[in-house]
C-alpha cells in the first residue's frame, strides 16, 4: 500500500502523512509542485525523526507519477460515492489526497479505480488532509489485513 499527494500545500501536513507512513510501514509518493519549499523546517518539525524512516518518493508532475506508480487508485474526496468502510482496500492500493487548497482536479478524478469519502456530520465540509489519511490508511490497512502486529 503507498499513499501518494498530489501538489500539497501545507508543509506541516506532510510531515505528519510522513510520520503516519513511517509508522506504518507504507511508502508514500509526492506528486509536485509543492506549495511550499519541500526541505521547509515545519515539514522536518512536524515530521519529526520519522520523516526520514518514511519511504518517500518524489515526482515532477502527475504524469511522472503515473508512469513511475502503476496502480489501482484510491481517491480520498468529499465528493466520493463510496465510504473508507465499503470501500474494498486492496494490500497495493495507493491511497491518492488532493492538495489542501484545491483538492484534486478532474483528470486525476477520472484516473481513480474509485472515489471515497470519510463520512462526517452532516453540514461539516471536510477533515484536515493529514487526519484523513491516518483515517483512511488505518481502515485500508485493517481491511487488507496488513496492519502492524
Amino acid at each position: 500500500m503507498r499513499i501518494a499527494l498530489y501538489q500539497p500545500d501545507i508543509a506541516g501536513n506532510v510531515g505528519t502523512i510522513l510520520r503516519l507512513a513511517a509508522c506504518f510501514g507504507v511508502a508514500i509518493d509526492i506528486i509536485e509542485p509543492c506549495g511550499f519549499p519541500f526541505s521547509d523546517r515545519a515539514l522536518k518539525r512536524a515530521g519529526m525523526d520519522y520523516a526520514a524512516l518514511a519511504e518517500v518518493r518524489r515526482h515532477a508532475d502527475w504524469a511522472a507519477f503515473r508512469e513511475a506508480i502503476p496502480g489501482r487508485l484510491i481517491l480520498l474526496s468529499t465528493r466520493g460515492t463510496v465510504t473508507v468502510a465499503d470501500a474494498g482496500f486492496q494490500p497495493e492500493d495507493i491511497l491518492l489526497l488532493g492538495s489542501e487548497s484545491s483538492g484534486a482536479p478532474a483528470e486525476v478524478h477520472e484516473a481513480a479505480s474509485e472515489v471515497v469519502r470519510i463520512p462526517l456530520m452532516e453540514g461539516r465540509r471536510s477533515l484536515n488532509v493529514a487526519v484523513a489519511a491516518g483515517i483512511a490508511l488505518h481502515e485500508a490497512l485493517r481491511q487488507s489485513g496488513e496492519l502492524p502486529r
